[in-house]
Formats: C-alpha cells, structure tokens, sequence
C-alpha cells in the first residue's frame, strides 16, 4: 500500500495547488513565477485578486526568509 507522501510524489505537478491552498489556509497571498511573466512573480490574494509583483526577500541572521516586500507592477485579470 502506497502512502500519502508516495501518491502526491507520484504526480508532482500539484505542489504548486497544494502550496497555494496552504498559503490561503494561513490568509497568505501566494506567490508563483510563470516564464510568460518576465522574471516577475504572481500574487494571489485569498480574496481572487491577482497581481504581477516584483519581489524581495527579507532574510534572518540565520539565512531564513522572515518577510516578502512586493511592488505590484500590474493587476492581472
């Protein structure tokens, strides 16, 4: 019998889903970079609200993300 961690392995093209559906969870925007995006980064809102943004990440003197600075470039549709 195969486990959990096995069938989502399996097909490793839902992480991105299971990403996204955790951020929400938390009441986090996402974040996912696309090439059609030209180096730029999506941000979804829980809301449905989608943003192209620039992004930058603010590190801990331990090298561990602590914060996401973003400047939307433009709403998308």
């Amino acid at each position: 019998m195969k486990s959990v961690v096995d069938r989502l392995l399996k097909n490793i093209s839902n992480m991105h889903e299971l990403g996204r559906q955790r951020a929400f969870e938390l009441g986090n925007p996402f974040y996912a970079q696309f090439k059609e995006d030209d180096g730029y980064w999506r941000k979804e809102l829980p809301t449905g609200e989608k943003y192209l943004v620039s992004i930058e990440i603010i590190f801990d003197a331990q090298g561990r993300a602590v914060e996401i600075k973003d400047t939307i470039m433009r709403k998308l549709n």
